[in-house]
């Protein structure tokens, strides 16, 4: 295959997946990563991609947001793991806020079975998990409802975070980097975010290591807000040692 022929594959491919890998575009042509890197070199130099960590993502795409069933099925095993490992930040008999995402949906239902907690979420499915968990004091935040995530937006959600401070909340991001911080396709969701970093007294990011250096339209924070990072082994110790530079503890799990 030419250059030409395997760059306009590369682009069709970073359309159709959202993003793609250097790594995996080298075994998928069964060319060296350093071909793989000009490829993109002459993709981005065109206007139609651009370059992050580890890969591409097509230009316009910023903005992507899969939906909700789309992203469950996603790095699943990761998501379990970064659940499993958040057990040890819950607080005993204290408050906790979790985020709409799903690996804090695994988190949720990772929760021991005797856990005594004060919840506050303002993501649906997140609530449904929780509604008949005796120990659990479920406060849902309202709102007016995103049909992509099932979370509570704007002014109703905002006004009632801006009046507590849990214990520790359990942050989602769609994308993550010491340089671009923590953002995500959408200004609501975005403003929320920010709420919910100024509700608690502890701030706990779950995200795994895919969204490491992805950048998206709306940010909502920088990593020197963030106490902890938990995330999987796909996270580089050098990459995870840029993320500590930044301010933030990190766990894989």
């Amino acid at each position: 295959m030419y250059a030409p022929e395997r760059q306009q594959t590369i682009l069709r491919l970073a359309r159709e997946r959202g993003r793609v890998e250097v790594l995996a575009l080298a075994d998928e042509f069964a060319v060296t990563a350093e071909t793989v890197r000009r490829d993109l070199k002459a993709l981005a130099r065109a206007g139609v991609l651009r370059r992050v960590h580890g890969g591409g993502i097509p230009v316009g795409r910023l903005d992507f947001e899969p939906d909700l069933s789309e992203r469950e099925g996603t790095a699943v095993a990761q998501k379990e793991r970064i659940a499993r490992a958040a057990l040890t930040q819950l607080p005993e008999e204290g408050s906790v806020i979790l985020d709409a995402g799903t690996t804090t949906a695994a988190l949720a239902a990772a929760l021991p079975l005797d856990a005594r907690l004060t919840v506050l979420t303002h993501a649906l499915p997140l609530a449904a998990r929780l509604v008949d968990r005796p120990g659990i004091e479920l406060h849902v935040i309202g709102g007016r409802v995103r049909h992509r995530t099932r979370a509570a937006v704007d002014a109703w959600a905002l006004r009632t975070y801006g009046e507590i401070t849990a214990d520790v909340v359990f942050l989602a991001t769609n994308g993550f980097g010491p340089g671009s911080g923590l953002t995500t396709p959408d200004l609501a969701e975005a403003a929320v975010k920010r709420a919910l970093i100024s509700a608690a007294r502890r701030v706990v990011l779950l995200a795994d290591s895919r969204k490491f250096e992805q950048e998206h339209f709306a940010r909502f924070g920088s990593l020197s807000q963030v106490d902890l990072l938990i995330t999987d082994d796909g996270l580089t110790a050098a990459d995870a040692r840029a993320v500590e530079a930044a301010g933030t503890e990190v766990e894989r799990a």
